[in-house]
C-alpha cells in the first residue's frame, strides 16, 4: 500500500515535509491554538547532498519520515539542520538520525549543547556552524545566520541563496494548521500579529537586529517553522518592521473583569467616549477572552486600560493575570489607566501599578468607583477617556 504522506515542492529541489496538527488547542500550557498549528520541516536537495531543515513535534515523526522518503532513500540524507532546539522543531531528531545513519546535525555552539541535553545526540554527529558559515549541497548553498533570542539563545536562520528562500524558524510564523501558502489564508497578517505578540514581542530589539541582518538578502520566499509559507514576503517583512519597532496605532486595549456587570457597564461608558473622540477601542473580557487575541492587540495598542472589581480587597486574580501578561510580553503601550470598582477596600490599584511599572508606560489616571455608577463617576470616566484620547492622538501628531 502506498504511503499517504507526500512531500510538497515549494521551489526547485525544495520540499515541505512537515506535519499539521489540526487538533492541538494549547501550546506551552499557555497559548490557545484555535486553528491548530503546523510543524514545518523542509528538504533541500542539491546535486550532491541533501539537507533537512528542522523536524517536527513528538508524535508526528512518522509523517516526517514518510514525506522525506518520498523524495530520498535512507542513504540520501546528509544533514539535519537544527535552527531551534525546542521540541516542536527538533523533537524528531533522534528518530531522523537513526533512520538516516549518515546524516550530521548542523547547529550553533549553544544548539550543540542543547542537542546533547535534550536529544542525546553524540558529539561525533554534530557539526557546529557560526554566523555566515555556508554548506554547498551542489547548486544549493545554505547560509547560516545566528538569530539569538528569537526566541531561544541558540536560534538561527538558514538561507538558500540560489532560490532566495529564508527558513526563518519561529520568525514570521503563525499558529495555523491550514494553508500551505500565505495567499491561501484569509487575514494571514492577523494570525501573524497574534503569533508575534505571543512569541516575538518580548524580544523586539532582537527582532530589529534580525531584520537588519536579513535586509541585504534577496528574499523571494519565507518558509517559517509554523504556519503558511510566504511567496509574497514583502507584506510580512513590512509588518515585522512596524511591530518590532514598537509602532502603535490610535488604539486602546481595554482589559476587564466583571462579576456582577458593574465593571462591564463602566467599560461601556469609557469605550463610547473614546470612540466619540475617534479612537479605536478593542475590549477583552478577560474571563472569556482568548489570550492570543489579547496578545495580538497588545502589539499595536498605544494605551492599555485595566478595569477590575476587588476580591477580598485586592484586584481580581484574572485582572492581575492580564496585567502581568502585558508586562511579560513587553507591550509597547505608551499609556496605561486603571479603573477600580470596590465595596469596602479600594487599594487594588497598588497591586496593578506595581506590575505595570515594568511596562514603562505613563499612568494617565486611576478612577475608583464604589460599586454603582453615579453621575460624578460617569463624568470621571469620560474625563479619563478624553485625557487618554488627547495623549494618544497628540503622540501621533508629534510622530508625524
Amino acid at each position: 500500500m502506498p504511503s499517504p504522506y507526500r512531500a510538497f515542492q515549494i521551489s526547485d529541489g525544495v520540499f515541505w515535509v512537515g506535519a499539521r496538527d489540526v487538533s492541538r488547542r494549547l501550546f506551552d500550557a499557555l497559548i490557545p491554538l484555535p486553528k491548530g498549528t503546523s510543524y514545518n520541516s523542509y528538504l533541500v536537495v542539491g546535486r550532491d547532498q541533501v539537507a533537512l531543515v528542522d523536524t517536527v513535534n513528538p508524535g508526528f515523526e512518522n509523517d516526517l519520515i514518510e514525506r522525506v522518503r518520498s523524495v530520498v532513500n535512507s542513504g540520501g540524507l546528509n544533514y539535519v539542520i537544527m535552527n531551534h532546539a525546542e521540541p516542536d522543531h527538533a523533537g524528531a531528531i533522534p528518530l531522523v538520525l537513526k533512520e538516516f545513519p549518515k546524516a550530521e546535525l548542523i547547529t550553533t555552539s549553544i544548539g550543540a549543547k542543547m542537542a546533547r541535553i535534550f536529544y542525546c545526540v553524540p558529539e561525533d554527529r554534530i557539526r557546529i556552524v557560526k554566523d555566515g558559515d555556508v554548506i554547498d549541497l551542489g547548486g544549493k548553498t545554505l547560509k547560516f545566520l545566528e538569530a539569538p533570542m528569537l526566541h531561544w539563545p541558540e536560534t538561527m536562520f538558514t538561507y538558500l541563496a540560489e532560490d532566495g528562500v529564508l527558513f526563518s524558524c519561529d520568525f514570521f510564523g503563525s499558529h495555523l494548521a491550514q494553508g500551505l501558502w500565505d495567499d491561501e489564508v484569509e487575514d494571514v497578517l492577523l494570525h501573524a500579529q497574534r503569533y508575534f505578540g505571543e512569541i516575538i514581542m518580548p524580544f523586539r530589539s532582537n527582532a530589529l537586529n534580525a531584520l537588519k541582518k536579513i535586509s541585504s538578502l534577496n528574499i523571494r520566499m519565507i518558509a517559517p517553522s509554523h504556519g503558511p509559507i510566504y511567496r509574497n514576503p514583502e507584506k510580512i517583512i513590512k509588518s515585522y518592521w512596524r511591530w518590532a519597532s514598537g509602532e502603535t496605532e490610535e488604539k486602546v486595549a481595554v482589559l476587564y473583569v466583571s462579576m456582577w456587570h458593574h465593571t462591564e457597564n463602566v467599560v461601556k461608558v469609557l469605550a463610547d467616549e473614546l470612540r466619540s473622540e475617534g479612537v479605536n477601542v478593542v475590549i477583552h473580557d478577560i474571563a472569556a477572552a482568548d489570550l492570543g487575541d489579547i496578545a495580538k492587540d497588545l502589539v499595536d495598542s498605544r494605551a492599555i486600560v485595566v478595569a477590575t472589581p476587588t476580591v477580598i480587597a485586592n484586584a481580581h486574580p484574572l485582572a492581575l493575570h492580564a496585567t502581568y501578561l502585558a508586562k511579560l510580553l513587553k507591550a509597547p503601550a505608551n499609556y496605561v489607566a486603571l479603573i477600580i470598582l470596590y465595596a469596602w477596600g479600594s487599594a487594588a490599584d497598588k497591586q496593578l501599578i506595581e506590575v505595570l511599572k515594568d511596562v514603562k508606560a505613563e499612568l494617565v489616571g486611576v478612577v475608583k468607583i464604589n460599586v454603582a455608577l453615579s453621575e460624578k463617576d460617569v463624568e470621571s470616566i469620560k474625563s479619563l477617556a478624553r485625557e487618554l484620547s488627547t495623549k494618544i492622538t497628540g503622540l501621533s501628531a508629534v510622530a508625524e
